[in-house]
This record gives C-alpha cells, structure tokens and sequence, in this order.
C-alpha cells in the first residue's frame, strides 16, 4: 500500500470517527432534549391555552399535582367568592356571639373645687360657705373597670346574665354593652365573693341569644376552646382566642378559699373576666376569671389562664337567683385532688397513700364540722353522698346541693381500709 493510500484512509477513519462522535453527541442531546421538548410542549401548549381563555376573560387558573398558577389579561386580581372560610371553632362563636356582653362598673368619685386658696386643693380649705371665695363639692358616676359577661337565660320578663363578682365589685351602678353595641342599665340579682360569681339581670326585650352550658365535667386536656371576651374594655369586645385545655381540674388558692378551675392556654386578659370558655359545640363550660402573669419569683408567664367549671357555676348562679346569696356549707377542711400531684408535691405534702384518685385531707380545722364527725388530716376522701369524688368542684357541687345543717355521708380510706363518717354540715364564714 503506497504512501497516498495510507493518508487517504486514515482521512477517511478520522472522518468517520468524527461523524461517529458527533452522532453520539447528537443522540445524547437529543435525548435530553427530545424530553424537555416533550414537557416543553405541553407547557407551551397548555400556556397557549391560558393566554387564549385570559383573551375571553381576565384570568384563569392552571392547577397541578403540587400547587396552581393564575394569569390574567392586565395582571389585575380578584376575590374567589366561592371559598369557604367556616371552620368549627367559628360554628361555636356564633352560637354564643350575641349571648357574651361587655359589663361596666360605676363608682361614685367626689370632686371639689375653691377660688379661697392653694391649700383647699389638698383637702385643708375653709368649708365655711361665709368664708371668702367660694366651694362646691359634688358626686359623679365615673366608670371605674370594665368586664365581660354571658347572657345564660330569660325569664320572668328578665334576661340573666353570669360575670365574676370582682367585675361588680363594690359597683354604684352597673350597665352592660349588648353585641349590637347598646349600651343599657343592669340590675345586680346576687354575688358571691368565695366563687367569684354574680348573677345581673336586664330586660329580656333585649336579649336575641342565650348561651347553654356544657358538662365540665367531661373536659379532657388538649381539647379545644376559645374564650370570648372584652379584653382591655369594650373596645375591643367580642373578641375570640383559640386554645386547649391545659388541665380539666386544677385546685388553686383565691381569697384564701380553695377553688379547682379549668387551666386553658387561651388568651384570657384584663377585661376578659366573665367571659365565656366554649367547647366546639359552642356550649359555655367555663367561666373565664383569671390569669397567672408572673410566677412567685417575678418571671413572666404566659399562656396561663383560668375558668370557673359550668357545672359550679350553674349550681351557684341558681341559688343567687332564688336567694341573692350564698349560705355556703362546709365541712372545715384543705385537701388536694390526688390526680394532679406530682411525686414531688406528694413529697412535701407527706402523702404515702398508693390511691391514684380522691381528695387528700391536707388539714383539718379544729372544731369544724369534718373534725366533729371524725376526718383527719391524711384520709382520702373517695365518695360523698354516695357518689365518686376526685376533685374540689365535684365535692363543692355536692355539698352545696344541702343545706347547713343537713347531714352527708363522706366516705375516706385511711391506710388502705375505708371507713364512712356522717358529718353534720356547718354554714361557712
């Protein structure tokens, strides 16, 4: 093979070479290609469509498997009025929306004034109507602190309505803010201080919705509520938060009486006392009165706040109806509700006891109708009147189903044996 023959095929391999490669590379590329032109079309075509139905309307909407675009024609934007927005928790407020008013507290404020001199200011001016200059002194309505309340019942012409006794507290006058925003006068019907509850009525010609009440009783923790309210004032009534229930029962100290109250993280502030705690029926199972702010050591606490149980404030608000007050029984004792002490708490409190449930004697007042009948501090009271007792608001209920005087049988188990006493109820201070 000459010399030319041998440059003329390895031209010819190069060349094929060359052409092979390409081929390659083309057929890679393509590949890639051939499927972006593939999804490429497809996004053509279906923008094509969109921007042929935006010539016929202002926009349309391209919706996939991860989300939806909207175009328009101007790039102007509408509202989509066939969204729905109604969730649970808004079914429930509207059931009590209307029934959950703000309550106004007005004292009487004395003003005076004196043209005789500076010191008259300070209380030390001449009173002597004789005396050069002259004086005047007169007495006022001023609001004093704002509430929340709910309307429960009519009847007899009147509409009831439930807030705390601190709302009320030392009132010259109270008046109420409807849902509509009406502004009328409330009567006072009855208060009690050691519950913190009051009842006040209005003219049932005002009333458009009543609240119902649910079984506190049934609350479990972490279920949902929202507390309705006028924080901070009627400004901003009608207000609804969102929470859980963060305990069903927990015993706290208020006016040196022991409560047991529902414990929610809902937003419960100044203004909101009286307010309502609602299930997601709508139904009213607690009344909202306080909150812890800061702890004994001054830290800041949130998400702390407390509700009177419906099942105690129906038992109380019934009896300020029928009598205006509250002739408490008693049975002379502090205790603990088992299930909501830790092992720590038991510790200090000096509780052996293996009961999971009751109501631990804590103390025992000397004289009391409990110390009379034979309860000591440690015994753990299971049952009164026949029925279970596991916190302080179902033996409350049940002791204020009688009369001082009445006798009811309390059933504890001290060191493990059970033993049931006949305690002859006394009227509490």
């Amino acid at each position: 093979m000459s010399e030319e023959q041998d440059k003329q095929r390895n031209a010819r391999k190069k060349e094929n070479n060359r052409l092979l490669t390409k081929a390659a590379i083309i057929g890679v590329v393509a590949g890639l290609l051939g499927g972006g032109i593939a999804y490429g079309g497809l996004s053509a075509a279906n923008l094509n469509s969109n921007t042929s139905s935006s010539t016929a309307s202002s926009s349309s909407s391209n919706t996939g498997e991860t989300g939806s675009v909207t175009t328009s024609s101007s790039g102007t934007t509408k509202v989509n009025k066939s969204t729905t927005t109604s969730g649970t928790m808004t079914s429930a407020y509207k059931k009590v929306q209307n029934a959950v008013v703000s309550v106004l507290n007005y004292k009487y404020t004395s003003s005076s004034s004196s043209s005789s001199d500076i010191y008259s200011l300070f209380g030390y001016g001449d009173s002597d109507s004789s005396s050069s200059g002259s004086s005047s002194s007169k007495k006022s309505l001023t609001l004093y602190s704002e509430g929340s309340g709910v309307i429960y019942t009519t009847a007899n012409g009147k509409g009831y309505i439930v807030t705390n006794n601190h709302v009320i507290s030392g009132a010259a006058k109270v008046k109420v803010i409807l849902a509509s925003g009406k502004t009328i006068s409330a009567k006072v019907v009855g208060k009690d201080s050691t519950s913190d509850l009051a009842v006040l009525s209005i003219d049932s010609k005002y009333v458009t919705q009543t609240a119902s009440f649910g079984d506190s009783s049934s609350l479990q923790s972490g279920q949902t509520v929202i507390a309705i309210g006028s924080p901070e004032g009627s400004e901003y009534a009608s207000t609804v938060t969102q929470g859980i229930i963060s305990s069903p029962s927990r015993t706290i100290t208020y006016n040196s009486n022991q409560m047991t109250v529902i414990q929610t993280d809902a937003a419960i502030n100044s203004g909101n006392s009286g307010g309502a705690l609602v299930n997601s029926n709508g139904q009213v199972i607690g009344i909202n009165s306080m909150k812890l702010s800061s702890s004994s050591s001054g830290d800041s606490v949130e998400g702390m706040g407390f509700a009177i149980p419906s099942n105690e404030v129906v038992t109380i608000v019934n009896q300020l109806v029928k009598k205006g007050k509250i002739t408490r029984p008693q049975l002379g004792i502090k205790v603990a509700a088992i299930a909501e002490l830790n092992s720590y708490y038991k510790k200090q409190l000096g509780i052996s006891t293996s009961l999971k449930k009751g109501l631990y004697v804590v103390s025992v007042t000397s004289g009391s109708a409990a110390a009379s009948a034979g309860i000591k501090k440690g015994d753990v009271i299971t049952a009164a009147d026949g029925k279970t007792v596991n916190d302080v608001a179902t033996l409350h209920s049940i002791l204020y189903s009688h009369n001082v005087g009445d006798k009811v049988k309390i059933t504890v188990n001290r060191n493990g044996k059970a033993m049931t006493f006949t305690v002859t109820l006394q009227a509490g201070k």
